[in-house]
């Protein structure tokens, strides 16, 4: 495996950063997770566009221009041979010292990794997610906007480790409103007597790529689509539900802190999404060769 560290392809084994990368010691930086299908990388200049406007928010320079970071991608997935795949591009603030001043760090480092991956088990995707409500509310936005898809992943993770000693592979974030934010890695929409809903960002939700995408091919099927406050309520008495992410695509959820979902099935515009989500994915992108 190929691994692109500032500028060079290197093996797996030599892709290594500082212990005072400021990446490491404090989660200070941005990435982006990116998706190759049918040998092009999707939805590129959406993901390096958000890519520097996190970097931008956190007051951090990118070295690069936009078009040779894009330029970087294609050249990681084609050295790695990738057609389908998962790219994960990663910018830190650079080496520093043991204190939080991010200014002594004189370069960031820009690392993408192209390899292959599997959010869920394909019977999942067929059967649909049983999920939960967790305790650990999603972080307020006047302290950390969610648009910034930062490096410090801690608050998802004290929430997936929630879902999992739950027996569920995801769970439901809650801000501190009580309104429903996201999952713990995939945004999250509801479908009721043919409306589909979605948290607006200022309610803790980040401003997915994918998650956009899908609500401008509900909207081209006729879907009326919005952004609006969701409660535990609104999930629970849906006709459906589905979460939306670069690396979970579109998955069902079939069931929410044990009340069933309409049938208990997948449904049939989330079905109806997921395939013209993947049917779109597979025609559409930046080409990897030529």
């Amino acid at each position: 495996m190929k691994i692109y560290m500032d500028g060079k392809l290197v093996e797996k084994k030599d892709a290594k950063v500082s212990v005072f990368d400021h990446g490491l010691l404090y989660g200070d930086g941005v990435f982006e997770g990116i998706r190759a299908y049918n040998g092009r990388v999707f939805l590129l200049d959406e993901h390096i566009d958000r890519l520097y406007d996190s970097a931008k928010a956190i007051n951090l320079d990118i070295k690069m221009t936009k078009k040779a970071m894009t330029n970087a991608v294609v050249k990681t997935c084609a050295a790695n041979k990738i057609k389908d795949g998962y790219i994960r591009l990663v910018v830190t603030r650079g080496d520093g010292t043991l204190g939080l001043n991010p200014y002594l760090c004189k370069k960031p480092h820009v690392i993408i990794i192209a390899a292959a991956i599997q959010l869920y088990p394909p019977e999942v995707y067929e059967q649909g997610l049983k999920i939960v409500t967790v305790g650990t509310t999603r972080n307020m936005s006047e302290a950390l906007n969610p648009r910034i898809k930062s490096l410090n992943y801690l608050n998802n993770i004290l929430a997936k480790i929630e879902a999992i000693n739950c027996g569920v592979m995801e769970a439901i974030m809650l801000n501190g409103q009580g309104y429903v934010a996201e999952a713990t890695g995939d945004n999250v929409f509801a479908l009721k007597n043919g409306l589909l809903i979605t948290p607006p960002a200022w309610c803790g939700a980040l401003e997915g790529t994918t998650r956009n995408k899908c609500m401008d091919i509900a909207d081209d099927m006729g879907l009326d689509v919005c952004e609006d406050v969701m409660s535990r309520y609104d999930l629970y008495v849906a006709d459906e539900v589905f979460l939306t992410g670069t690396a979970a695509e579109i998955i069902a959820v079939v069931e929410v802190d044990g009340r069933k979902i309409g049938n208990g099935k997948p449904g049939v515009v989330t079905r109806a999404l997921e395939a013209s989500f993947r049917d779109f994915a597979q025609n559409n992108g930046t080409p990897i060769n030529g």
